[in-house]
């Protein structure tokens, strides 16, 4: 009994300045932001009752939403794809397979949103290329819309997305598969009815972290959007810095990080820690 006390009291000591950090660095200036949400720039609840008034405030929660939810379909369904290659592939697949996920990580989130810029710009390398062979006569809008956050997003975010599936994914029993197949099933039957639904805890993790990552993008979308596609972050950071409405900014954050506390909830009730590393 002593050594079990011991243990937890030697545990205990050692997240001490880990719990110590975390409360001063994020949930002290958190309550900071939460105070603010109340008092400015009067006391009451007037912020929290502009969110649901606002129609600018609902325009880009709703845009934010609907952005999310598609670079969360795609990422999600692209590292899928790179997730079985890499981890069921042969040899040269899975080294090819791992270079395309490793390297995005070298290169930084801003040095890749000028290189979209580069290439979805009116005078970019793609319209430039489909204006020489004819293909198109006037240069095609990919840039400062929706479709180029996209594209940046999904870009950015497809290696987060690998992870939890090559977890799911190297958890998987080869007898169950092999099994299936001896059964008569064809490799696409088996993909479809057994492999996939096997993975399905690595499918939610990596969409709930995708879909996290994307509620509080602010560099990709404030670049390829070009203030045209303001995204939750953008707004926070319009408010708080040149409207400015802290008070406002503020109870968006609160609501935003309630939001994301709720899917990281869901996160660790429906996905196995081990299964996100």
């Amino acid at each position: 009994m002593r050594g079990v006390l011991s243990d937890r009291m030697g545990a205990a000591l050692l997240m001490a300045p880990l719990l110590l950090f975390l409360v001063l660095a994020y949930a002290w200036p958190f309550l900071g932001v939460v105070k603010w949400s109340f008092t400015l720039p009067t006391p009451g609840l007037g912020q929290y009752d502009a969110l649901l008034t606002d129609d600018l405030v609902q325009s880009v929660f709703i845009r934010t939403l609907r952005i999310a939810a598609i670079v969360t379909v795609v990422s999600v369904a692209a590292a899928y794809a790179i997730t079985v290659v890499w981890v069921r592939g042969s040899p040269a697949q899975r080294l090819i397979a791992e270079f395309c996920i490793l390297v995005p990580f070298w290169i930084s989130v801003l040095t890749r949103a000028f290189g979209w810029v580069a290439l979805l710009s009116n005078r970019g390398l793609i319209n430039t290329w489909l204006q020489s062979i004819g293909f198109i006569s006037e240069p095609l809008t990919l840039v400062r819309n929706e479709f180029g956050v996209v594209v940046g997003m999904t870009h950015f975010l497809i290696p987060f997305a690998v992870f939890p599936l090559a977890s799911a994914m190297r958890s998987l029993d080869d007898r169950v598969l092999l099994a299936a197949r001896g059964l008569g099933s064809s490799r696409m039957r088996t993909f479809w009815t057994v492999f996939v639904p096997m993975t399905r805890s690595g499918i939610i993790g990596s969409a709930l972290i995708v879909f996290v990552f994307s509620l509080g993008f602010f560099v990709t979308p404030a670049i390829l959007g070009g203030g045209r596609s303001v995204m939750i972050a953008e707004l926070i950071y319009l408010r708080i810095f040149q409207s400015p409405d802290w008070g406002l900014g503020a109870a968006i954050s609160v609501v935003l990080v309630l939001f994301v506390g709720a899917l990281m909830a869901l996160l660790f009730r429906y996905v196995r820690p081990k299964q996100l590393i």
